[in-house]
């Protein structure tokens, strides 16, 4: 019998998979615990349906995401820091620090966890912050540090 699988199932496949399984286990495990579907005419156009629609989407945010990054190549954010004698930082800019200065400047909400820090920012200047906004569309950040 063939299936459309609605949930991934272990050792059988992914979520929106046609597989084909033996009659019983289809009639006693997949379809009574709504794990998949029996493949009829209708459900397999359906699911058709269903995947051109998840493509259209997926490019639409690959869009936003790549003009996002072009937008975020041009700014940058200014973070102030504690320095003490002789120019001698106390501490690093953290990852939030900058996701509220990029809020407050740019007006701009970056989740924490998606920036990247290479090595810790413990010194003034300019620091390029490398931002995941998409599985395929990384931004760099230029964040300026100056003295409080």
């Amino acid at each position: 019998m063939k299936v459309i699988l609605l949930e991934d199932v272990k050792a059988l496949g992914k979520k929106g998979d046609l597989v084909e399984v033996n009659n019983g286990y289809a009639r006693n495990f997949i379809l009574p615990k709504k794990l998949g579907v029996e493949a009829t005419g209708k459900n397999i156009n359906d699911l058709k349906l269903q995947k051109a629609h998840q493509d259209k989407v997926a490019a639409e945010q690959l869009a936003a995401a790549k003009a996002l990054a072009e937008d975020l190549a041009e700014k940058s954010v200014e973070v102030k820091m504690k320095v003490g004698e002789g120019g001698k930082t106390f501490g690093a800019i953290s990852t939030k620090e900058i996701a509220a200065a990029a809020k407050e400047q740019l007006d701009m909400e970056l989740d924490k966890k998606k920036i990247s820090v290479d090595e810790p920012i413990k010194s003034l200047g300019v620091h390029n912050v490398k931002i995941k906004l998409h599985p395929k569309v990384t931004a760099t950040l230029k964040v300026k540090v100056s003295e409080m």
